[in-house]
């Protein structure tokens, strides 16, 4: 498969990266043994991790996709219950911050493949208030909403507004909930490294990055 061949490369280059890949083993069978038994474990161990990245963003598209559709057909449909909304000023702001976190993120995993632990460390950890920010500002588009007199059952808009936001709200927490876990987890006795924890877990939030950059597009083109 494709994806499979992919995910396989990046599983090389961070390997070569850490240093363990530099050399071929040697043409006798003990130390081919040898070979298999240092890596052996961790390529399995990547593999599943990276795949199961892989399969929650495919259901996470398969169901926004569906969403999507709905608010589409609805807000076509010229229903008297679709009142544009205004979007407010800090739902820009928010994705300014969360964009910005995956930049920090992406300079915190080339300091990893120079051994710079504790750069990592400040760097991941700064990406991870970030995205905590992010969420916060989305509680302040709520309240802004409450305010203005937009709940969620005042319109098909005003609906989709909160279902969108929320639903995205969850799936980052999760995201969030896996950058502390890259942070504070001891790779010493894991049987996946660092680098590779900080691989596909940089796939989902960058992902969910992309997944807020459409959705804010879907409600400024419906307001």
């Amino acid at each position: 498969m494709p994806g499979t061949t992919i995910v396989e490369d990046l599983e090389l280059i961070i390997e070569d990266i850490g240093g363990g890949g530099g050399k071929l083993p040697p043409a006798g069978g003990d130390g081919g043994e040898e070979g298999n038994r240092r890596h052996g474990p961790r390529l399995p161990s990547s593999r599943r991790y990276a795949m199961a990245v892989v399969i929650a963003i495919m259901s996470i598209v398969m169901f926004f996709m569906a969403m999507a559709s709905a608010y589409i057909y609805l807000r076509s449909s010229k229903s008297d219950q679709w009142v544009p909304l205004q979007l407010p000023w800090i739902i820009w702001v928010n994705t300014a911050l969360l964009l910005l976190s995956s930049g920090v993120m992406e300079i915190a995993r080339r300091r990893l493949a120079l051994a710079d632990v504790r750069q990592f460390r400040k760097l991941w950890f700064a990406a991870t208030t970030l995205g905590i920010l992010f969420l916060a500002g989305q509680l302040v588009a709520w309240r802004q909403f409450v305010l203005a007199g937009f709940y969620v059952a005042t319109n098909q808009a005003s609906s989709f507004f909160y279902i969108f936001t929320g639903l995205h709200g969850l799936h980052l927490l999760g995201g969030i909930c896996a950058l502390l876990y890259v942070a504070f987890r001891k790779f010493e006795k894991a049987k996946v490294s660092r680098s590779v924890a900080a691989e596909v877990t940089s796939y989902y939030w960058h992902f969910m990055d992309g997944l807020w950059v459409f959705l804010l597009a879907l409600l400024y083109l419906g307001k």
